[in-house]
């Protein structure tokens, strides 16, 4: 599903990536883990199509995303990359479903189409109480469940996490792990998950460790 190859990253003579070679298979859940500053977040972004590494290659679901143009890139991005922050990144006007219909949208799904689907993920997450609801009204953990739905709703081939549990307690970030391998029962998703949190790295199909732009166990 995401394959890597030779990625390298630098900022002026700064090297943040050297030369990362990562396969990733459809239906995984993989974390990558690694001190602060050890190159996770780029790595993520980049495999993400975020940012462009500087030397190398990423292939997603057989589509090599390099030689896309910047418009081709957002429609590929918008269709087939789902992605969740430490901080949920919801729009505060929008309810909970106009948060979630809004790729949809964007993608060119009709709105019937696009709010069906909203409300479906929606109740899968037990969120159906919460809809109408604008993020100022809801607990750390319905927001991220939100922003996770916002990330399936184009039913994408991945979905990489930055962090997603890093703004909440104990209690929510321990659902929302179980909700990350919940959704890949149901939906038989991709996921590739940053985090400092080894009780969810632990748990994934594959730990990845990052340490000065090198994967150094896996």
């Amino acid at each position: 599903m995401v394959k890597a190859e030779n990625i390298t990253k630098s900022f002026d003579s700064l090297e943040v990536l050297r030369g990362i070679d990562l396969h990733i298979q459809k239906g995984e859940v993989v974390s990558i883990v690694g001190a602060s500053g050890a190159g996770k977040t780029t790595l993520l972004q980049i495999l993400g199509t975020l940012d462009k590494p500087t030397s190398g290659r990423v292939t997603i679901d057989g589509v090599d995303v390099n030689v896309l143009n910047e418009r081709q890139l957002s429609d590929f991005r918008n269709k087939h990359i789902g992605f969740v922050f430490q901080f949920h990144q919801l729009l505060p006007e929008f309810t909970a479903i106009e948060n979630v219909m809004l790729p949809a949208l964007i993608g060119g799904e009709s709105k019937s189409n696009a709010e069906k689907d909203a409300l479906d993920l929606l109740e899968f997450l037990n969120l159906s109480h919460r809809i109408d609801h604008k993020p100022s009204e809801m607990s750390g953990g319905e927001k991220q469940r939100v922003a996770i739905a916002r990330a399936l709703i184009n039913h994408p081939s991945v979905v990489f996490a930055d962090e997603p549990s890093g703004n909440l307690d104990s209690h929510n970030a321990m659902e929302l792990q179980n909700l990350f391998f919940s959704l890949r029962e149901k939906y038989g998703q991709t996921f590739v998950i940053v985090t400092h949190d080894m009780n969810l790295a632990s748990m994934c199909d594959r730990m990845i460790r990052v340490s000065d732009g090198q994967i150094v166990t896996e």
